[in-house]
């Protein structure tokens, strides 16, 4: 069984910092780190694979040269292979430019019997890339999955909705995106860090995965984020006092009728 895991660098939101001046994003000094979601991703497959040893575990993502970091740490936790889809003409792609350049990388690797992804990348929660990849590829798609169980040719998932859950049977090749319900990803082991130290990870430009120029980058993107800011404080709280329970709700509720909120 040969497997495609979308995944994401992005940058360590406990540490983002937003410029008060420009409302943009400061980078700089902000560590990188394997998208939550997509590590919840690739630690599915690497249960298949612990399950099917034939298993053959891609790891694909788009960005640049220093995207090679977060890739290194997939192959440590056991990934088969790597691949970094990096060129200044992908810059600046928005969810559809960026879907369409890993659906034709995805194109380039040819054979896969399963693509597996993240829900949403943290550093925009979008949630767009993984259904948008599945639309361009026509494939079988379920989002939100909970739970994951693999038979011969036929998956079972388990989605999680707002109000419940949904249980759906789909036939492969398909493509899921996980949620950090799904599992708990494993730790890098110490011979996943030497073999991945000493492995070779592919690097393809725009005109190796033959996608139409005129579909990614900046200018292909209908999106534009114009600003980021931090939400304004909330005021400072009031403790209600009392010597009892009864007392400091009998002082709530006289506070509550002072303000005419009842």
């Amino acid at each position: 069984m040969k497997i495609i895991v979308c995944v994401k660098q992005v940058p360590d939101t406990n540490e983002v910092r937003i410029d008060p001046e420009k409302g943009t994003l400061i980078r700089d000094g902000v560590p990188s780190i394997l998208n939550h979601d997509d590590a919840n991703a690739l630690e599915e497959v690497l249960r298949i694979k612990d399950q099917y040893p034939d298993t053959h575990v891609t790891v694909l993502t788009m960005g640049p040269p220093q995207a090679k970091e977060m890739l290194t740490d997939c192959l440590a936790m056991g990934a088969d292979e790597a691949i970094l889809l990096s060129d200044r003409a992908l810059g600046g792609s928005d969810t559809w430019a960026t879907s369409n350049a890993l659906a034709a990388g995805i194109k380039r690797i040819g054979d896969y019997d399963l693509i597996f992804a993240g829900r949403q990348a943290i550093d925009g929660d979008t949630a767009q890339v993984g259904p948008q990849i599945a639309e361009k590829l026509e494939l079988p798609q379920v989002t939100y999955v909970k739970e994951f169980q693999l038979n011969d040719r036929e998956v079972t998932v388990k989605r999680a909705l707002e109000n419940g859950y949904e249980l759906i049977k789909l036939q492969l090749p398909c493509l899921l995106t996980a949620i950090k319900e799904l599992n708990k990803p494993r730790y890098m082991s110490v011979p996943g860090i030497y073999k991945a130290c000493t492995q070779e990870i592919t690097v393809w430009n725009a005109e190796d995965i033959k996608v139409d120029l005129s579909t990614v980058g900046l200018k292909a993107s209908p999106t534009n984020v114009y600003r980021s800011f931090t939400p304004a404080p909330k005021g400072k709280g009031i403790t209600v006092e009392g010597e009892t329970a009864k007392e400091m709700v009998s002082n709530l509720v006289g506070s509550l009728r002072e303000k005419h909120i009842i």
